[in-house]
């Protein structure tokens, strides 16, 4: 069995993972390494991989209960063997994918917690600009057109983009019928984490049920990051010795508002206050926002 207890780093892009692993890392129970893993991408495979095994296939006809439950103890032993150089009992995982695979992380490791980071996603689009406009003769690593800011928009916010199909995962959860997530998910707004970083990493804490760390959040150890390269420099994944407030973006306000229309649940579920308000209708009462997803943040 899977005898450590995973803490899966996922979310949006550009909406603090990367900070959070590194002080996750602070704590002593748990192992951090502070990148991506391709751990997610490994047992997704691997599950394919043996789907398609037409000899696999044939054994199921056996016992089929017999071979479930040797996937599961296979599963569980590729995971151990994966942090096998961790002495720490809790273990950090950072992937997107975790998003789409949250039932396959329960199978594996059933007390798994999952941070979710999420953003403002006018600000995640206005971060990506930034970067882009440091960067404009390199190109976009999924070719992304570069005339316009709308289409760029258009297409990282579609549901094959680096934004949408996240977005469209944490949608997803809600669809999970008979499914228990409220121990294991939780929503960590980059907002929250920026304003006051040691009130945020004490609530994390008393959620993992562990003891709260003394740190300072201007020096801070800096781990490794991401092969920026891998992303032409596009999405930038960089650690610093002390926590410094981003700049805010200004993006064009029609994208903004396109942002805000499309993910209308998005803003309803964590950032209502950013949600134009209702026009008053003549000679009535203004018209009734849409319905106000149930709340899913411990």
């Amino acid at each position: 069995m899977f005898d450590k207890n995973l803490i899966c780093v996922t979310g949006l892009p550009r909406a603090g993972s990367t900070l959070l692993c590194q002080l996750l890392g602070l704590h002593p129970e748990i192992y951090s390494p502070g990148h991506s893993s391709p751990l997610n991408e490994a047992l997704r495979n691997l599950r394919h991989s043996l789907g398609d095994s037409t000899f696999f296939a044939s054994q199921l006809d056996l016992n089929p209960g017999l071979m479930h439950q040797r996937l599961v103890s296979a599963f569980q032993g590729f995971t151990r063997g994966w942090f096998a150089e961790a002495p720490e009992q809790w273990v950090v995982d950072k992937n997107r994918g975790w998003l789409r695979t949250i039932e396959l992380a329960r199978l594996i490791a059933p007390k798994v917690r999952m941070i979710v980071c999420i953003r403002d996603l006018g600000q995640i689009f206005g971060s990506v600009e930034t970067q882009h406009r440091k960067t404009l003769l390199f190109e976009f690593p999924d070719h992304l057109d570069p005339d316009t800011p709308s289409t760029r928009a258009n297409r990282i916010f579609g549901d094959g983009g680096i934004v949408g199909w996240p977005l469209r995962s944490i949608e997803g959860l809600q669809d999970l019928q008979g499914v228990d997530l409220y121990p294991h998910l939780y929503y960590l707004a980059f907002e929250k984490l920026m304003e006051d970083p040691v009130d945020a990493m004490n609530r994390i804490w008393d959620w993992l049920g562990l003891a709260h760390v003394k740190w300072d959040p201007n020096n801070i150890p800096v781990t490794p990051s991401e092969s920026d390269s891998h992303y032409r420099m596009k999405y930038r994944h960089q650690t610093f010795p002390s926590i410094r407030k981003p700049e805010h973006h200004r993006i064009a306000p029609r994208i903004e508002a396109s942002l805000a229309q499309k993910f209308r649940w998005y803003y309803q579920q964590f950032y209502p206050h950013l949600l134009p308000r209702p026009v008053p209708q003549p000679g009535g009462s203004a018209p009734a926002p849409g319905q106000k997803l149930p709340p899913r943040v411990p």
